[in-house]
């Protein structure tokens, strides 16, 4: 008996017109057409407004939310998304001048990042942003510069747990991690600490992300609740920022769908009343990224060729890995799932065929769609990637081949 095949969740975030994609309420033909070429991303700030706004709506006032640029560091996403949020997490010197440009307060930006250079440590101490140590060297470092530019160093340890986010996408803590400092050293580190002329404020627990299960997400905020408040107890002052990261994914593959926030907004009121009482100075902060844009983008390409070989069906498009190697499956995927994809400009046709839409590299990994059923498509149709507005333009091999970048905008 055979199975009906698992399909992608809606991607309702956008309109149709015409028979064509709408990204901010225009059509990606005409989108096309005023940016002279393709492929391009577009992001909407509107599906940007509308997440932030769902949160909002769901999670305790008491919870800070932060965007973790590198979801997507596009300078006018940022600007945009400071508008929103509550601050910025930054993981290099170049995100950082990203950020200051943006607005945002200095006290509401924070840098993580496991090889933080001297150069990059003097860059966040001059100014006065809140760094976030990942080893024990980290804060001799930064102690040595601190005191040669006369200027006390604002930092939160970052904290390996001793737990991680079960069914993450990508575990960043939980065992032997490149990622923050062992919580079993971390009262060790808190004695130091007191020794140097640093501002310490309080700790950065972050154990994974895209996580699409809400009773790990439960489990995880448990357990990083209860180890901050235990750690705070060796803090050679009360703490007044507890970064708890971010860990809600969105859904890519086929059978996945969007994660519920209640039973996650219920558990955080639930553990709120016992926090505050433990750590009452202390602001807490939900730092996403993907979460916040990841929904928001579309990658387009122009259709160049269709060719049948051995039965199959191939869409060669202008775009591929170069430009979006997430979508290939080159970005962490063990077993290659399709991403959501479209004919772009022809959205309602009911007549589908069985394709491959791939690029135009000289390798065989160069694959945005594997045997889709998708809308019969010609040379000259415009190819959509859905789920595009995290990890695809600055996580992709731009160089690769020589062809020449994609475009950005923000509709």
């Amino acid at each position: 008996m055979n199975r009906p095949a698992l399909q992608h969740a809606p991607m309702k975030q956008f309109t149709v017109k015409e028979n064509c994609l709408c990204i901010g309420g225009t059509k990606v033909t005409d989108l096309a057409a005023q940016l002279g070429r393709t492929p391009f991303y577009a992001y909407d700030r509107s599906v940007m407004n509308n997440q932030v706004e769902r949160l909002r709506n769901s999670l305790p006032k008491q919870i800070h939310l932060h965007y973790a640029m590198k979801a997507n560091p596009m300078p006018e996403v940022v600007n945009h998304m400071a508008t929103l949020v509550d601050g910025l997490g930054v993981a290099s010197k170049g995100e950082l001048g990203v950020a200051l440009a943006s607005g945002t307060p200095v006290k509401d930006i924070s840098f993580a990042g496991p090889g933080k250079t001297d150069t990059e440590l003097e860059a966040a101490i001059r100014a006065g942003i809140t760094v976030n140590l990942e080893s024990e060297n980290e804060l001799v470092r930064i102690n040595k510069i601190g005191i040669r530019l006369g200027i006390q160093p604002v930092v939160a340890i970052r904290v390996n747990p001793d737990f991680e986010l079960k069914t993450s996408g990508m575990k960043m803590g939980g065992g032997p991690k490149q990622f923050g400092i062992d919580a079993e050293r971390v009262p060790e580190v808190l004695k130091t600490v007191e020794q140097m002329d640093v501002r310490f404020r309080g700790f950065h627990i972050f154990s994974g992300s895209q996580n699409l299960r809400p009773e790990a997400i439960i489990e995880a905020h448990d357990k990083t609740f209860d180890l901050a408040i235990r750690l705070a107890g060796h803090a050679p002052c009360e703490i007044d920022l507890l970064n708890i990261g971010g860990g809600l994914g969105i859904p890519y593959f086929p059978g996945e769908t969007r994660i519920d926030l209640e039973p996650i907004a219920a558990n955080l009121n639930r553990l709120l009343p016992d926090v505050t009482k433990a750590l009452p100075k202390a602001e807490l902060v939900m730092e996403l990224g993907r979460y916040l844009v990841g929904e928001a983008g579309v990658y387009i390409c122009r259709i160049i060729d269709k060719k049948v070989s051995r039965g199959y069906t191939f869409l060669i498009a202008d775009g591929g890995l170069h430009h979006h190697l997430s979508a290939s499956g080159n970005f962490g995927q063990v077993i290659r799932k399709n991403y959501p994809v479209t004919i772009a400009n022809r959205m309602k046709n009911e007549i589908k065929e069985s394709v491959s839409v791939v690029g135009p590299l000289c390798t065989p990994l160069d694959l945005l769609a594997d045997k889709m059923e998708l809308s019969i498509a010609e040379v000259g149709d415009l190819v959509a990637v859905f789920q595009s507005g995290a990890y695809g333009y600055t996580a992709s091999p731009l160089g690769f081949l020589s062809h020449p970048a994609p475009l950005e905008i923000l509709i």
